[in-house]
C-alpha cells in the first residue's frame, strides 16, 4: 500500500533531489519511502546492493528543518558519506572511533547549535553521558538506522550495541525511524521492525531483488586460477576478485598482474593510507582488478564494475548477494561467477563447530585476552589496547580460528569489541604558550613556517587538540610529508606541541572489567540459537550451489522472501536450460521493436523488458547486447537506455 502523498511535498523532494544528486525522478520505492518518513511513520526499507538506500534518508531530512542523525557500524562508510554530502556543499559530520573527548564535544556543538544537516554516529556513541548531555539541544528530524539487520541476533552480522538504539524514542519520542538494509530474511525484517518499537502505522517497502542485467553462474573447476584468467580475458572492463583469506588477495593479485591483467590487493590488514590509495586507484580505473577480502566494497559507488568473482565459497547468501551485487549497477549487462571445489563444501557443513566453539573455549580465550593484556580481575572497563590477534594466538599456542571467533562471541556477549579496521588520524596540541612560541620561532626560523602552517590550517588549534593530516600540511607548505612528519617530531622533542601520529593498528576495548574466572558466563541459550541459525544460512549457501535446475535470481530472491520474481534467463541455469538461438529474421523484429519503443526518450532498461512480453527476455538482452556493442545504444549509471 503506497503512501498518500502530501501535495506540499511533492515539488520539494524532487528540487532537492535535482539540486543536490542532479537525478531527474527517483528509483523505484524511494519516493514512496521518502513520502513515509514525511508523514512521521516508522519504515523499513529493504533495498538491494546499489538500490539508492542514502537517498531515502538524505532528501526527507533535507526537506525538514534540522539534523538527521543516521546510525551506522561503518566507519569507513560514514567518512564516504559525509565527504560526499560536504563535497555538495550539505553540511554533515561524524563521531567514530579514535577521536578525542574535545573533538567528540566539538562535534556535537557543531550539531546542536550549527547548520548541520546530518550526524553520523556509531550504536555504541548512542549511550555515553556526553551525547546524552547534547541530544535535547539538537532538533532532531529522523534517526536512520544503516545496516539495520545487525540488531537481529538471528542475522548474518548480529551486533549488540544495536539493540539498544530504542532507548533513544525515550528522549525523542515523536521522531520517526527509519530502518535500511541490503539484505534481510522475513524473520530478521520482523525482528528489525520489533526491537526498534516501530509504531502501529509502521510501513515496510522492499524492492525486488530481480536484477536483469546480472548473469550468475557457477563453475566447480580443478583449477581456479585458470578459470579466473578465462573469466577476466573474456569479460573486459573492472572486477572485483573475492577472496577467503588476505594472503589469498596478495597471490591472486600477483597471478592476475603476472598474466598482463592490471591488478592489485586489498584487505583489513593494510594501513589505512595504503587503503584509501588502492581503493581509489580501482575506482579511478587506474587498477582493473582489485583481488580483495569482504573488508572491501561497503559504500564503494563505481556503476561500471563488469564481473564479480567470488574465489571462495561465501558464509552466507546475505553477503553473497550484496558481494556480487556490486557488478552492473549502471545496468549494462555484467556477471557474477562463483568458483568452487567439492572440498570447500565439505569443508562448509564444518564450519559450525569451528564458528562457534564450546563455552570452556570461550573462557579459555577470555583469560588468555586477559592476561596478554596484563588486566588484574576487576578492573579495565573502557580501556583500549593494540591487539595482534596473529600474535596473542601464536603466544598462547592457540589456534587462530577459534581465537578469532571465541573473541567474536565476547563482543556479541558485550565483554569487548575489537575493531580490526581502527583509525586513528594525528593530532596536535599545543603545549607552549604563545610567548614561549614567539621565542622558539626566533630560535628556529626553519620550523617557523610548520608553526604559521598548523595556525592557519586548523582553527582554533591554539586552544585544544585538533586532528591534522600530514598530507594536507605538506600541500600546503610545498614540502615532502616525510620532512613534515619529522618537524612534527621536532615541535614536540622541543616542547611546543604534543604530537600523535595517527593508528591503524587493530584495537581491543573492554566493555566490562576483568571478571573473575568462577564468575565467567554466557548466554548460553542465545548462543546456540545463533548456532542453529548459522547452520540454515550455511545449508542455504550449499544448496544454492548444488541447484543446478531453478534460475540462480529466483533462488536468491525467494531467500529473501520476493516471491514475484520470473526467471531471469541470462544465468547459467537458465541457459543451460534452453540455449537461445535467434533467426535473422527474429532478430529484425526484435531490433526494431527496441529502437520505436525508446524513440527520442530515455527509458529504464527494466521498463523495456517487462513491456515486451511478446519476446523472450533472454532474446531481448542479446539484442540489446549487440546493439550497444555497435554502439547504437547507451546506458547512464542508474540503466536508463537512449539511442545514440
Amino acid at each position: 500500500m503506497k503512501c498518500i502523498k502530501p501535495n506540499t511535498r511533492m515539488q520539494d523532494i524532487h528540487e532537492i533531489l535535482k539540486e543536490n544528486w542532479g537525478y531527474d525522478r527517483f528509483r523505484p520505492l524511494q519516493e514512496d519511502i521518502i513520502y513515509s518518513v514525511l508523514e512521521g511513520k516508522d519504515t523499513l526499507a529493504l533495498l538491494p546492493t546499489g538500490g539508492g538506500k542514502s537517498i531515502c534518508f538524505q532528501v526527507p531530512a533535507m526537506a525538514k528543518d534540522g539534523i538527521c542523525l543516521v546510525i551506522s557500524p561503518l566507519i569507513a562508510l560514514m567518512k564516504d558519506q559525509v565527504e560526499s554530502l560536504k563535497r555538495k556543499g550539505i553540511l554533515a559530520l561524524s563521531i567514530y572511533s579514535g577521536m578525542s573527548f574535545l573533538e567528540v564535544k566539538k562535534t556535537l556543538q557543531n550539531a546542536a547549535y550549527g547548520n548541520y544537516k546530518f550526524l553520523y554516529v556509531s550504536p555504541e556513541r548512542l549511550e555515553t553521558n556526553l551525547f546524552l548531555d547534547f541530544l535535547p539541544s539538537m532538533k532532531i528530524n529522523l534517526i536512520a538506522v544503516d545496516e539495520a539487520h545487525c540488531i537481529s541476533q538471528w542475522g548474518y552480522d548480529f551486533r549488540p550495541p544495536y539493540m539498544r538504539i530504542a532507548n533513544l524514542r525515550e528522549h525523542l519520542p515523536n521522531v520517526p525511524v527509519l530502518a535500511l538494509t541490503a539484505s534481510a530474511t522475513l524473520n530478521v525484517q520482523n525482528d528489525i521492525c520489533e526491537k526498534l518499537l516501530f509504531g502501529s502505522n509502521q510501513q515496510r517497502f522492499q524492492q525486488s531483488f530481480e536484477r536483469a542485467n546480472l548473469s550468475y553462474s557457477i563453475f566447480n573447476v580443478a583449477s581456479k586460477q585458470n578459470k579466473l584468467l578465462e573469466i577476466l580475458n573474456s569479460v573486459k572492463g573492472t572486477a572485483i576478485v573475492y577472496c577467503k583469506t588476505r594472503k589469498h588477495t596478495r597471490d591472486i593479485a600477483e597471478l592476475l598482474k603476472l598474466n598482463k591483467i592490471n591488478a592489485d590487493y586489498y584487505h583489513a590488514g593494510l594501513s589505512n593510507d595504503e587503503r584509501n590509495k588502492r581503493q581509489e586507484n580501482w575506482i579511478n580505473n587506474t587498477t582493473r582488478v582489485i583481488a580483495c577480502t569482504n573488508a572491501f566494497g561497503m559504500g564503494i559507488d563505481k556503476p561500471d564494475v563488469r564481473a564479480v568473482v567470488h574465489f571462495g565459497v561465501p558464509d552466507c547468501l546475505e553477503n553473497y548477494y550484496q558481494e556480487a551485487g556490486r557488478a552492473g549497477r549502471d545496468g549494462r549487462r555484467s556477471y557474477a561467477v562463483l568458483l568452487y571445489n567439492d572440498r570447500e563444501i565439505a569443508d562448509m557443513q564444518l564450519q559450525t563447530d569451528i564458528r562457534y566453539p564450546d563455552k570452556a573455549s570461550i573462557k579459555q580465550v577470555y583469560i588468555a585476552v586477559m592476561n596478554h593484556l596484563q588486566i588484574a580481575a576487576g578492573t579495565g572497563e573502557g580501556n583500549s589496547y593494540e591487539f595482534d590477534i596473529a600474535a596473542f594466538a601464536n603466544a598462547f599456542k592457540l589456534n587462530i580460528l577459534t581465537a578469532t571467533y571465541a573473541i567474536k562471541t565476547l563482543e556479541q556477549e558485550e565483554m569487548l569489541r575489537f575493531n580490526e579496521v581502527f583509525f586513528k588520524p594525528s593530532s596536535v596540541e599545543f603545549t607552549a604558550d604563545r610567548q614561549q612560541l614567539e621565542d622558539f620561532e626566533k630560535q628556529f626560523p626553519k620550523l617557523e613556517p610548520l608553526v604559521k602552517g598548523l595556525l592557519r590550517s586548523y582553527e582554533g588549534i591554539f586552544n585544544y587538540p585538533a586532528t591534522i593530516y600530514e598530507g594536507e600540511l605538506a600541500k600546503f607548505l610545498r614540502k615532502n610529508i616525510a620532512d613534515i612528519k619529522q618537524e612534527l617530531l621536532l615541535l614536540k622533542t622541543h616542547g611546543i606541541v604534543d604530537y600523535s601520529p595517527q593508528k591503524d593498528t587493530p584495537q581491543l576495548t573492554l566493555v566490562l572489567n576483568r571478571m573473575y574466572a568462577d564468575s565467567f558466563v554466557i548466554n548460553l541459550a542465545n548462543y546456540l540459537a545463533r548456532k542453529k541459525n548459522f547452520e540454515i544460512r550455511i545449508t542455504a549457501m550449499v544448496d544454492y550451489i548444488a541447484n543446478t535446475v531453478n534460475c540462480r535470481s529466483q533462488v536468491i530472491a525467494r531467500y529473501f522472501n520476493d516471491l514475484n520474481v520470473k526467471a531471469c534467463g541470462i544465468c547459467d541455469n537458465c541457459i543451460n536450460q534452453k540455449d537461445v538461438v535467434i533467426s535473422k529474421e527474429e532478430f529484425e523484429l526484435i531490433n526494431r521493436h527496441i529502437l520505436n519503443f525508446i524513440g527520442q526518450n530515455t527509458v529504464p532498461v527494466k521498463d523495456l523488458i517487462n513491456q515486451s512480453k511478446q519476446y523472450k527476455k533472454e532474446k531481448l538482452w542479446k539484442v540489446i547486447d549487440y546493439l550497444q556493442s555497435e554502439k547504437k545504444l547507451d546506458f547512464d549509471k542508474v540503466g536508463n537506455i537512449t539511442i545514440i
